[in-house]
């Protein structure tokens, strides 16, 4: 802390830096109004604000022209440094921050100012060559030499040598480059003994996750063109897991009557003796994962899924999953897996974002025009489960039902006239979320975010929706990563 004294033009005033319990060398402004009060002792009279210091101990004779003058700023300890062209100024915070500058001209001082400012050149020249000799010397290379307008220097203010000399040659040179290649030795080996031990883990893991894949037996129950049904198939590939499918006739759906539960997806797994039947694309890819993490059983896993009915907006009784997007994992399993709560927190938000926002904008767009609708149609009949009358019927008379629907849809959903802007708009904060830095939400590979975003709007290939939305947006480079990955990945089954 410290004060400024009024005088007959200024009022008193106080001013605190920023760590005031660091000892001050004092101010110095070029305020005329003020005098300055140091916590060190003794006042400076602020008309004589302006300081030159050279070799003459003290001269500040105005009009000097023999004096070195200081020409860059330069950082020294104890909260000083050094810039050309301004007053002298001495703060009290330590080392960084803070400043000292020395005035470009030579002014009169008075008084107990002349012996102030020739303490504190003093003190100055002393802190800077004791602090940068030790890091000149580990760097190998010479004293900078300050410009100077004369022989004298700024070395000269309070006598004898200073950081205008250059450092000494030889052995201190030799210590600093021994000392730089040591530390970058050191560098390199922890950096690959850490990669060694990732790569094992990563392998000790997926030899895990290969033994507990090979004990189970899956058979999924789907419809080819839902998107539900394409994000089970899409964690299913990506993580090496045989299965079989059953494709489901959407008007009959004969194949599922031994079911209570009406909607696909529906995973069969038969570990051992144990046949389980895991329900909602949600709860699949959450159990199974949960499954491959931490080597629980199936069975177990199961129960922290409870079903529970509910009534919807419409006044319809529906099935919903409590913990969906949660894996049941403990702290270790958990911290493996993530690497952090962020982590983990944003896979959940992002899984439940692409099943109650990005699943409604397909139907939209897929069905937005009655041609549009009528190439859905043709796919789904193509690559579904139809007879030939069934499907004729269904391309036809579905295309038009679902034109009218998609309408009703974009209404509920609040969607803009023009749903390709919803469409577009979700791609590019999804690609966003992502961000650039990363290849995947997952970091280095794809997680279950990735994989949900990637299989809902993989049914839209070929279709006019889906060339659009890669010509529009930003989302084709991630896409085609995701993709890949997958087929990298992906067993024969």
């Amino acid at each position: 802390m410290y004060y400024r004294q009024p005088t007959a033009q200024g009022p008193r005033r106080q001013v605190r830096d920023q760590q005031a319990d660091t000892a001050a060398l004092g101010w110095v402004t070029s305020d005329s109004r003020y005098t300055d009060t140091f916590r060190g002792g003794g006042v400076r009279d602020s008309q004589a604000s302006r300081v030159c210091f050279c070799s003459s101990d003290g001269c500040l004779e105005p009009g000097c022209q023999t004096h070195g003058l200081v020409s860059k700023r330069l950082p020294v300890p104890g909260g000083i440094s050094v810039t050309p062209g301004n007053s002298l100024v001495a703060r009290t915070r330590p080392f960084k921050g803070s400043e000292t500058r020395l005035s470009s001209f030579c002014a009169p001082a008075r008084g107990a100012g002349r012996a102030k400012m020739a303490l504190a050149a003093r003190a100055v020249r002393a802190l800077w060559q004791g602090r940068c000799t030790l890091a000149w010397r580990l760097g190998g290379l010479p004293r900078p030499l300050f410009p100077t307008q004369s022989q004298a220097g700024f070395a000269g203010s309070a006598g004898g040598p200073g950081p205008a000399v250059a450092a000494r040659n030889g052995s201190p040179r030799l210590l600093g480059a021994a000392a730089l290649a040591l530390g970058g030795a050191l560098g390199l080996y922890h950096t690959a003994r850490w990669r060694l031990h990732s790569q094992e883990l990563r392998a000790e893991h997926s030899a895990v996750q290969i033994s507990l894949s090979s004990r189970l037996q899956l058979t999924l129950y789907q419809y080819k063109t839902c998107p539900f049904c394409s994000k089970v198939r899409a964690f299913l590939d990506f993580h090496a897991l045989p299965y079989q499918v059953v494709e489901v006739n959407p008007v009959r759906r004969a194949e599922i009557k031994f079911s209570s539960y009406r909607k696909v997806p529906i995973l069969m797994v038969q570990e051992g003796e144990n046949l389980q039947q895991l329900n909602d694309s949600s709860i699949i890819i959450s159990a199974l994962k949960t499954y491959l993490v931490s080597g629980q059983p199936l069975e177990e896993i199961i129960t922290y899924y409870p079903p529970m009915k509910t009534v919807n907006d419409q006044g319809k009784e529906v099935t919903e999953f409590c913990n969906k997007y949660w894996l049941m994992l403990d702290e270790k399993e958990a911290q493996q897996m993530y690497g952090g709560k962020e982590a983990r927190t944003e896979e959940m938000k992002w899984r439940q974002w692409a099943d109650d926002w990005l699943v409604h904008l397909i139907s939209p767009n897929v069905y937005r025009t009655p041609a549009e609708a009528l190439a859905s149609f043709d796919y789904i009949v193509r690559e579904g489960k139809f007879g030939a009358v069934e499907g004729a019927v269904a391309k036809y008379m579905g295309a038009a039902a679902m034109y009218l629907i998609s309408k009703r849809l974009k209404s509920r959903h609040h969607l803009r006239d023009d749903v390709r802007e919803d469409l577009y708009e979700a791609a590019d904060k999804w690609v966003a979320a992502v961000g650039k830095d990363r290849p995947f939400m997952g970091g280095q590979k794809p997680n279950l975010a990735d994989l949900a975003v990637y299989g809902v709007l993989r049914v839209m290939e070929g279709l006019e929706a889906f060339d659009d939305l890669m010509r529009h947006t930003h989302i084709q480079p991630w896409y085609l990563r995701v993709e890949k990955a997958i087929a990298e990945a992906s067993p024969v089954h």
